[in-house]
């Protein structure tokens, strides 16, 4: 739904701004933070650097927006699968998930919080740390769900949950490499298959 509120001097927006943050966290999932430019980003949203800069913030704000619609959106299933009823259904949904979002035909390969921090330079280390911040709290998260998982008995009692936690997101962020790299559903979700083999039961 677009945001209705009126821009400065009281002249209504002239620009769906929700569409155009979609648009935007496209262009940075398919180009990461440095590879996409202003100039790509507001010819993508459809709007002048002028807008952008009203709407939005700077690119750092920009982006900062884009990957918050990220986790709730093609990232969402990180929440969902810590649901699943076992630990073993965590692991694998949020590996089959991330499969999904990574070669999804609605969206680019590879995923935004990986793409996002390729080629960090000095002026881009604040995007760097927040996608580390990101991504280890998606790890904090699996590990407190694996934990809870050795308290109900889900999981065995010398099972590790940081440990887990870890080669899930390991073989999560592999996934999404390999996506970027080409890599399609069925031969990625093999790599899933391979990687669940060595579930404690």
């Amino acid at each position: 739904m677009g945001d209705s509120s009126r821009a400065v001097m009281g002249r209504p927006r002239e620009f769906d701004i929700d569409q155009a943050l979609e648009r935007a966290m496209r262009v940075f999932w398919a180009r990461g933070y440095e590879g996409a430019s202003l100039a790509e980003l507001t010819r993508a949203m459809g709007i002048t650097k002028t807008s952008m800069y009203a709407a939005y913030g700077n690119k750092e704000q920009l982006f900062r927006k884009a990957l918050q619609r990220y986790g709730a959106g093609p990232a969402a299933y990180v929440t969902r699968a810590l649901e699943e009823p076992t630990a073993r259904a965590v692991a694998l949904a949020f590996l089959r998930g991330a499969v999904c979002t990574t070669t999804s035909p609605d969206g680019p390969s590879g995923c935004l919080a990986v793409q996002g921090a390729l080629a960090s330079s000095d002026e881009s280390r604040p995007i760097h740390d927040l996608l580390v911040d990101w991504r280890n709290d998606a790890g904090v998260r699996l590990e407190g769900r694996f934990r809870r998982a050795v308290d109900e008995g889900d999981l065995p009692r010398d099972a590790d949950p940081r440990r887990l936690a870890r080669f899930v997101m390991t073989v999560g962020f592999g996934i999404a490499v390999q996506a970027a790299n080409g890599l399609g559903p069925a031969e990625l979700d093999e790599i899933v298959d391979a990687a669940m083999l060595g579930w404690p039961v």
